[in-house]
């Protein structure tokens, strides 16, 4: 995700290990996201939870948001008093919306990228469709931040890079994600997990 204004990480993207994903966006409603996980968690797919969450929001009209569930079943909702040019787009596993955007070959363009990648880490997938979308058009207010969340099998996530504050947000993401793969990614194989509850870490010598 990436947009004009600071911290996008901190309040769009909410995912749960093995239940799914919401991102909420558009004036964003952080509850949509939170009840969204919810009610993917409880047995709803995708399209039953967007529909419930759209039905439930009294902000509907100016409200964007995106799910995909655990099966990769994927809905999306834009409301009609959102800021142009917005829309979204769905497939097998992924959401791709925008609003205030400079035009629609921004997600066009993401969801190409994406669906060209699928041999790739997630992360990855995502970064490409994040630096597709900025060639593109992108917030047509310009950028500022930008962020990626992955959760794989821990109730923590695999990836959770925020560019918080940044002439080319999505640039930085790319370094940084870069950085979590040369060093990080070790760090994150040690950590204590379901499997390994103290961790594993390398022996003595």
């Amino acid at each position: 995700m990436s947009t004009a204004l600071i911290c996008v990480g901190s309040l769009v993207p909410f995912t749960e290990a093995g239940v799914g994903a919401v991102a909420t966006q558009s004036f964003v409603n952080p509850y949509i996201g939170i009840r969204g996980v919810e009610y993917l968690a409880s047995g709803l797919d995708a399209q039953a939870a967007m529909e419930r969450l759209a039905a439930e929001d009294e902000g509907r009209n100016v409200r964007q948001f995106s799910v995909v569930d655990a099966h990769g079943r994927a809905a999306a909702y834009s409301g009609v008093d959102c800021v142009g040019w917005f829309g979204h787009r769905t497939g097998d596993g992924y959401a791709v919306a925008g609003n205030m955007l400079v035009g629609e070959p921004t997600i066009v363009e993401m969801a190409r990228v994406f669906e060209g990648s699928a041999a790739e880490h997630l992360a990855e997938r995502l970064v490409r469709a994040l630096e597709a979308g900025q060639a593109a058009g992108g917030d047509k207010r310009g950028r500022i931040s930008a962020a990626v969340k992955v959760c794989h099998t821990e109730e923590y996530p695999l990836v959770d890079i925020r560019v918080d504050d940044h002439p080319d947000p999505v640039a930085e993401l790319r370094r940084l994600w870069g950085l979590y793969q040369g060093n990080f990614v070790n760090f994150m194989q040690m950590m204590p997990s379901k499997a390994h509850p103290a961790g594993t870490w390398p022996s003595p010598r």
